[in-house]
């Protein structure tokens, strides 16, 4: 095998092209393969190859520099680890000690993207407004690492949980709230890897949770033609679709309208597998695939439960035509809206 690896290492192989790292990992090819391989386990055994011998095509360059930041500052953006919790800023958020319910693990993006703090502080108000006993780590969080798990860093990956590991048990933490279906995903599949084993709850089944139980009300219609978009990391990778939806019923009085592709056959928005941080190049985006699907059944709003797809269809909603105009939302928000 060392042989083989070296020979494709110095070789025109697709190990020094793009190939591998066109993968999103979102779970379709292992969900439909008759002879049942996992490509995904093999697509990032391949990059832990490429991390090895420091093989990369240039379009992975910001993959590197976001391991760079994670290991120096906890975050892919390269941001102070300090003002990690500057998000919660006016929001009078307790820090969590022990004896506190739920930590709410705010993750990268809601920690530090402009949008996505939005929806962290529509996260935090609804959780107080329904008397939830929850605390945030602020600056002691740092990256799941899950992304650059999937990129083949497994050096990074363990180094981050690790660390996250220590401090939730130094802090006593049981119960873990997430809005990251890549968070969510990390915490309950691959840390038990390490014998940690917290419970983990994603906003989407909380959300649900409050309306079913009458700790959340809605107290104004929501006029607008909503749409759901299944996060690859929710739905396929853990079964998370009933949920999301129920909310949503919760909010509008009806069933969702569904796009053409949903639930175990929803379309990948092209941020997963490390992705979220490379180029893609225009024509060849999954985005623009699932706004014109959302278009196509006359959706106003399209939401989502997950950072990297609200950014990713964020980015292509900038490139519909001219008389088209679709909202992106993440289903918090959504909730927020109409408490």
């Amino acid at each position: 095998m060392r042989r083989i690896v070296r020979q494709a290492t110095f070789g025109l192989t697709d190990i020094e092209q793009e190939d591998i790292w066109r993968c999103t990992t979102c779970g379709t090819c292992p969900q439909r393969c008759p002879r049942g391989v996992n490509q995904i386990e093999v697509g990032v055994s391949l990059r832990r190859i490429a991390n090895e011998y420091d093989v990369f095509p240039e379009s992975v360059a910001p993959v590197i520099t976001a391991g760079g930041s994670l290991m120096a500052e906890g975050n892919p953006f390269n941001m102070e680890r300090d003002k990690r919790g500057d998000w919660a800023e006016g929001l009078g958020l307790k820090t969590f000690t022990e004896g506190t319910e739920f930590l709410y693990y705010t993750g990268c993006y809601f920690s530090y993207d402009p949008r996505m703090k939005k929806v962290a502080v529509a996260t935090a108000k609804i959780l107080d407004q329904a008397g939830v006993d929850f605390g945030i780590l602020g600056a002691r969080e740092v990256c799941c690492g899950e992304s650059i798990r999937k990129t083949g860093n497994e050096e990074a990956f363990k180094s981050l949980a690790k660390e996250n590991i220590k401090t939730f048990i130094d802090h006593g933490v049981k119960k873990i709230l997430v809005s990251s279906p890549h968070c969510y995903h990390t915490f309950t599949n691959e840390y038990p890897e390490f014998n940690a084993i917290f419970e983990i709850v994603h906003m989407s089944e909380f959300l649900c949770e409050l309306l079913d139980t009458g700790r959340l009300q809605s107290t104004k219609a929501f006029e607008k033609k909503v749409t759901y978009h299944d996060p690859c990391y929710l739905g396929r990778h853990n079964g998370i679709f009933d949920a999301p939806r129920a909310v949503l019923k919760h909010v509008l009085g009806t069933e969702v309208t569904e796009m053409a592709d949903y639930r175990e056959n929803s379309l990948c928005c092209g941020g997963g597998g490390g992705r979220i941080w490379m180029e893609t190049p225009k024509g060849e985006r999954f985005a623009d695939l699932r706004l014109q699907q959302a278009i196509d059944v006359g959706a106003e709003v399209l939401v989502t439960s997950c950072p990297y797809c609200i950014t990713n269809f964020t980015d292509s909603s900038l490139g519909l035509e001219d008389g088209q105009v679709l909202e992106i939302k993440d289903i918090t928000e959504i909730v927020q809206e109409v408490m």
